[in-house]
């Protein structure tokens, strides 16, 4: 199924991200975490391709399992950044050939050891590359792209921030799911300034619940996110209790999702970071909203 399909539903729902292993070691616990989260039966789930793709041979195998498996629709992630043209073809034709139709675009982090470097001569220099690429080799590829409410990291403004998006929208991407956030504010000032760009593709919110103190500084320093009093507050008074964290942390985010249900959001993206209990946590919190 389409997650396009899936956002045009009228009806909410609840989606989770989970990421590939990073070492061979870690290959079953992964495998175990995935399945947990799948027989949840979320609305569908993404699988992360890694910084520079340095995991993406689990991420295809991870997709096609929990799709063939559990009938849950899965979104696979792929990136271009530092890769070479035949590279990423022959990963479409991976997931071409392995039946799976939704790929989040993306152009990825930049390893650390190639940010100094002329990147003119780069096959692949931002997600709008790659999107044109997976449209060429099958229009019928429902393509996502990634947003941010604040504004991108390397944008001058948010005003350039949104022309890129919109470039990207026209090139062919079908939604567009938002980095995390901690202020539903800051997504709701966000959707009225795109719709008034003219950008009209159904926008996912990216939900990160924070479980302990330690994933707070990493948060920010990843999305870079506007970090609200009432949260700081939160984790003051909870961070040195590993089970308070987990317990407020997983009702913030609860209370977040809700908010966004409230007004008008269908489909929210949880960044379940591979932990079955709290992405369960949370679906159980919005049992009765969202009726499961």
């Amino acid at each position: 199924m389409k997650i396009i399909d899936i956002l045009n539903e009228d009806r909410l729902s609840l989606s989770f991200e989970v990421f590939p292993p990073k070492t061979e070691s870690s290959i079953e616990s992964v495998r175990e975490a995935t399945e947990e989260i799948a027989k949840l039966k979320p609305s569908f789930m993404s699988v992360t391709y890694g910084a520079g793709g340095g995991t993406s041979r689990y991420t295809l195998d991870i997709c096609k399992h929990i799709k063939d498996s559990y009938g849950v629709p899965t979104l696979e992630h792929l990136t271009c950044v530092s890769s070479t043209r035949d590279t990423v073809r022959q990963r479409i034709a991976e997931i071409k050939a392995a039946g799976i139709k939704n790929v989040m675009a993306l152009r990825g982090d930049i390893p650390s050891e190639l940010r100094d470097q002329d990147r003119s001569g780069w096959d692949y220099r931002h997600a709008i590359d790659l999107v044109l690429e997976l449209k060429e080799a099958d229009p019928d590829f429902c393509i996502g792209g990634a947003c941010y409410p604040e504004i991108h990291p390397e944008s001058a403004d948010q005003r350039e921030d949104i022309k890129y998006l919109k470039e990207k929208v026209d090139a062919g991407c079908s939604f567009l799911t938002t980095q995390m956030f901690f202020d539903n504010n800051l997504l709701y000032n966000f959707l009225y300034k795109i719709r008034e760009a003219g950008i009209t593709v159904p926008i996912v919110p990216g939900i990160m619940p924070i479980t302990n103190a330690n994933q707070v500084t990493r948060a920010i320093e990843l999305s870079g996110s506007f970090v609200p009093q009432r949260f700081k507050s939160l984790v003051d008074k909870f961070g040195s209790n590993p089970a308070a964290m987990k317990q407020a942390g997983i009702a913030y985010a609860t209370d977040q999702i809700i908010d966004l249900y409230a007004n008008g959001i269908t489909n929210v993206h949880v960044y379940s970071m591979n932990k079955p209990d709290v992405a369960e946590k949370i679906q159980s919190n919005l049992s009765h909203i969202i009726g499961k």
